[in-house]
């Protein structure tokens, strides 16, 4: 008993998380709010460009996309990834995607700020 009550306790845990970032970044877009980071250090953040880049693959102009920030793939990935409590394929796998999509995050990073 007491572990189906952790389980929805989590999954609820899960589902705020999931479904209130994208709010928050919403209402953020739509109010036109800065980066923050960007703002006061004066240097892109890991997301630049993010908001913009899922609502262009959202219109399906995935090059436009690709431009404003390359790793826009990678969100649904980490948000089934999130949902699934962290597992989707064997521990490794998982790994491994993971480094991968926070790799890609770096690279974009370090380019947007040589550029």
């Amino acid at each position: 008993m007491k572990k189906a009550n952790t389980f929805n306790k989590n999954y609820f845990v899960i589902l705020a998380v999931a479904m209130g970032y994208p709010a928050l970044i919403a209402v953020l877009y739509l109010l036109k709010v800065p980066c923050l980071f960007q703002h006061f250090l004066g240097i892109p953040c890991f997301g630049c460009g993010m908001t913009r880049a899922l609502l262009s693959a959202v219109k399906l102009d995935f090059i436009s996309a690709f431009k404003l920030h390359p790793m826009f793939w990678s969100v649904p990935i980490l948000y089934i990834f999130l949902l699934k409590n962290g597992r989707l394929f064997s521990e490794k796998a998982d790994k491994i995607i993971l480094l991968l999509i926070a790799s890609g995050f770096l690279i974009n990073w370090v380019i947007q700020i040589i550029i």
